[in-house]
């Protein structure tokens, strides 16, 4: 029986998606996916007024590729993966990781991955990863979605009378606009070179 309950999202183009076939072909997207955000995580662009890192890129355009289930299964398998002791997060290292790490300041970030992931995902399933108007306006939902519960957990961690804003928010807005342009050049480019097959 086949899964797609609204319109398909790209990962419902390539392989089955009925039975045996597609559980086989989900695990392999996941895996896949897990590898990519971890990788993208690790990639620092020099910028201004922070390097740049790749990792809520490959979360927000995973989403929207996978749809909202499978895209929130991947982002939970990062997770997992990095509370077991992987070093798979942008920050972490080989003194810091796992649930420690996960626990200090970026934990509200990493929070704002499965929801992102699940809410592009829902607007992939909507169609709106056909549109560049749409996608950019879900790209911007996802950001901030991102972003609230991670500053609120800094406000938390560290107290509201500290400079919250100014840790977590305004250095990297320059960084995610120039990824909001190119998950907006990517995604529907993509569809247009795959056609809309099972629409």
């Amino acid at each position: 029986m086949s899964t797609l309950t609204a319109r398909p999202v790209l990962a419902d183009l390539f392989g089955s998606n009925e039975g045996s076939a597609l559980r086989v072909k989900q695990i392999v997207l996941v895996l896949a996916g897990i590898a990519v955000i971890a990788i993208s995580a690790k990639i620092r662009i020099p910028m201004w007024p922070v390097p740049m890192s790749m990792g809520t890129f490959a979360v927000l355009t995973i989403g929207a590729a996978y749809g909202p289930r499978l895209g929130l299964a991947t982002v939970l398998g990062y997770l997992a993966i990095g509370a077991l002791g992987f070093n798979v997060f942008a920050g972490s290292s080989a003194e810091q990781y796992g649930l420690a790490y996960m626990m200090g300041g970026t934990g509200g970030y990493l929070v704002g991955y499965a929801l992102a992931a699940l809410a592009l995902g829902a607007f992939a399933r909507a169609g709106w990863d056909r549109s560049i108007g749409k996608l950019a306006a879900a790209l911007f939902a996802g950001n901030a979605i991102i972003y609230i519960p991670g500053l609120l957990w800094l406000g938390v961690l560290y107290g509201w009378d500290k400079p919250i804003l100014a840790w977590g928010l305004t250095p990297f807005l320059a960084g995610d606009a120039l990824k909001l342009v190119l998950a907006v050049m990517l995604i529907p480019a993509v569809w247009k070179l795959v056609g809309d097959a099972r629409r």
